[in-house]
């Protein structure tokens, strides 16, 4: 879950506020293919409940991670505006928040200091993804992996505030499950 608290820390109330007035929630079946390598994205999105799989292609669609609550997808296509370099299927059902492309564009255009809190959190999330891949890359070997099951809670260093981030991701947690 500590990945989507990099992100929440550094968010504003109001932010939040916005991505549940525009995001939807929904539920994925077991089996579905949440993102499709190769193919343009329409949506960010924060695994709320669930675990998916990621494969690649070019390793004969072999399983190099999962994602678990708590995880964005979707954040590399949407700053590169590059297409997935993974697919990504659900293995359970799922609780999914996607903000739409277009919608959060544009408020991103719109709102300067939105804009600002995004990409620097954001920034920080790909670094703390890019970190922990290349440790676990040096440990495992042969291939990279997403998931650290050690990494429940984010450290001081990734968060500034992770009892506020915390509590903001639980506050996500029950509108949308109430809803």
């Amino acid at each position: 879950m500590s990945k989507v608290l990099v992100i929440l820390g550094e968010l504003s109330d109001r932010d939040i506020d916005w991505m549940l007035a525009n995001g939807k929630r929904t539920q994925v079946q077991a089996g579905t293919i949440l993102i499709t390598e190769g193919l343009p994205l329409d949506a960010l999105y924060i695994v709320l409940d669930g675990t998916l799989s990621v494969s690649v292609s070019s390793l004969g669609d072999k399983e190099i991670g999962k994602i678990i609550c708590g995880e964005v997808l979707g954040e590399m296509s949407f700053v590169d505006g590059r297409l997935p370099s993974a697919t990504v299927t659900a293995i359970e059902e799922c609780l999914i928040l996607s903000i739409p492309r277009r919608l959060l564009t544009e408020k991103l255009e719109q709102d300067v200091l939105f804009s600002l809190r995004f990409y620097r959190a954001i920034t920080k999330f790909l670094s703390y993804r890019l970190r922990g891949t290349v440790n676990r890359f040096g440990e495992k070997g042969d291939y990279l992996i997403y998931e650290d099951p050690d990494d429940e809670r984010p450290t001081q260093q990734n968060v500034d505030d992770p009892d506020l981030a915390e509590s903001r991701f639980q506050s996500l947690l029950q509108r949308l499950k109430g809803s």
